[in-house]
């Protein structure tokens, strides 16, 4: 008998797993952030957070998003950005944001399929992120 852990031929491993689990997840979500850091259009949004957290809360979030283990307990994502959209947080801010998504799994060669699939879940927070 299979164990729980081990997969059937009919069943396809999550985004998570795709991408290489908790390892994968945590050295995106770092290069991410540096970038968006050292990016004079959207820097500006993260003066008064502690980056420490957040980059925490991103990596529980990234996870539960892509598949993998619930691990989030940050607010919803209409509350958590409404600060921001408060000091101008547009579609503009939200572009710069998904081209650093994408460049940083590019960096991790990331398979492009892949990259696709992560930014299509990305993409469908912006609403939500933009409180909208």
């Amino acid at each position: 008998m299979s164990s729980t852990s081990e997969m059937t031929s009919d069943q396809i491993p999550s985004l998570y797993e795709r991408l290489g689990g908790a390892a994968a997840v945590d050295a995106a979500v770092d290069i991410f952030y540096h970038k968006v850091l050292a990016d004079y259009r959207i820097n500006r949004f993260f003066d008064e957070t502690n980056m420490e957290q957040l980059i925490a809360k991103q990596k529980a979030f990234f996870t539960l998003a892509f598949g993998g283990p619930n691990n989030y307990n940050g607010a919803d994502l209409r509350s958590a950005h409404a600060r921001l959209v408060k000091m101008g947080l547009n579609n503009d801010h939200f572009n710069v944001v998904m081209e650093h998504l994408g460049k940083t799994m590019q960096e991790l060669n990331v398979p492009p399929e892949l990259i696709s699939e992560a930014g299509a879940i990305a993409e469908s927070a912006r609403n939500d992120v933009l409180g909208k």
